[in-house]
């Protein structure tokens, strides 16, 4: 009970002084530990502020997320597909997997796989599966897939086993590397020869699109995936990932499955006008590109600093590896992500810019990195 009322002081406004200590701390740190450190574009705020006293019906049939349905469509160049919103990547993860596949299947990944690392069990939550197979830089090799496939399907003993429902892959990955579009093409050959479903996380599809090392669309993503989404959370929006279903196979009665799972929002309003305001003008490209162009600058400004990289990211994820006793010097006045050991004495972290990362922020790390 002790330790409880030691937090409660902490938290709760009884202990003054470190409260507004930790507020101090809070103002002056630099933040490259994510891409959703910040509230929403302006452009969003502004929208919503906007459109705030207007009174539309509830749980997306609003003329707002109508707007934003035909302009993805008209992105995707995918008159057909079918568009819905959700509010953050592993609720869509959960809810797409599981709306997908049958009781008896699972969802083949990397090893690497958000899906199969960083969401906490919540596809074996719903009843199903995570099928790993090996992740080469945070990518699934087409070949490796095939043979996988063929192995359980000339395994005499199938029947006994969980059936390889659907496969999921990330772009960018969870390393911020890319699939190119041969690999894209090859992979969705082998779900179609096996006819299941390939599926896309694109958390942070934005970043993908405006990498300079990129021969990958998002009409491509709508031909060769049979389901993916684009993420807005980690993109620009409050919150919000809009699914896309390209081949007419938006599972029957998605909405009520969606509720039953506790994810409709009665102010379907909210994600509307955030993707509305998204593909607007070409925002959603615009803000993507800023956040590479100061990765770009970020990873000048390791690479002239002489700190190795982990892997050669395109996107706006970088993975450093820093010597323990330095990193902890940094942390002191910098955030980022502690990602892996790379060996006893070093670690590798990662930074990562977002749409709201701006050369300001850049330049005071290189005085940071300087000073320490």
């Amino acid at each position: 009970m002790g330790g409880d009322d030691g937090k409660r002081d902490r938290f709760c406004g009884k202990n003054e002084s470190v409260r507004r200590a930790y507020s101090r701390e809070e103002i002056i740190m630099l933040s490259f530990e994510c891409d959703y450190n910040k509230g929403a574009h302006r452009k969003i705020l502004e929208r919503l502020l906007e459109t705030n006293e207007e009174a539309v019906p509830g749980y997306g049939n609003d003329c707002y997320c109508e707007s934003a349905k035909e302009k993805i469509r008209k992105a995707c160049d995918c008159k057909d597909a079918e568009i819905f919103f959700l509010a953050g990547g592993t609720q869509t993860n959960m809810l797409v997997v599981s709306t997908m596949l049958k009781p008896y299947e699972g969802v083949v990944a990397a090893t690497t796989g958000h899906v199969s690392v960083h969401e906490a069990g919540a596809i074996e939550h719903s009843g199903h599966k995570v099928l790993e197979i090996p992740g080469h830089e945070g990518k699934m090799d087409a070949k490796e897939l095939e043979r996988y496939l063929e192995r359980y399907w000339n395994d005499s003993s199938h029947e006994h086993m969980v059936f390889p429902g659907m496969v999921y892959i990330s772009h960018p990955t969870e390393y911020g590397t890319l699939y190119t579009k041969a690999e894209l093409e090859a992979l969705s050959h082998v779900c179609g020869t096996y006819k299941i479903p390939l599926y896309l996380d694109g958390a942070r599809l934005g970043y993908g699109l405006m990498s300079k090392n990129t021969d990958v669309t998002l009409p491509m993503i709508a031909k060769y995936c049979d389901v993916f989404y684009i993420g807005g959370t980690k993109v620009g929006a409050l919150c919000g990932e809009a699914v896309v279903f390209t081949r007419h196979n938006m599972p029957a009665h998605f909405l009520t499955m969606v509720k039953q799972q506790g994810a409709l929002l009665a102010k379907g309003r909210l994600l509307g006008v955030q993707f509305d305001t998204l593909f607007t003008d070409d925002l959603y490209c615009q803000i993507s590109r800023q956040a590479i162009e100061m990765a770009e600058r970020l990873k000048a400004l390791f690479q002239e600093k002489g700190y190795p990289f982990f892997l050669d990211s395109p996107t706006n994820q970088q993975f450093i590896i820093l010597e323990n006793e330095e990193m902890e010097r940094l942390q002191k006045q910098v955030r980022f992500d502690i990602w892996e050991p790379y060996d006893e004495t070093h670690t590798v972290v990662r930074f990562a810019t977002s749409y709201a990362t701006v050369v300001e922020d850049i330049e005071n790390l290189r005085k940071v990195i300087e000073s320490i």
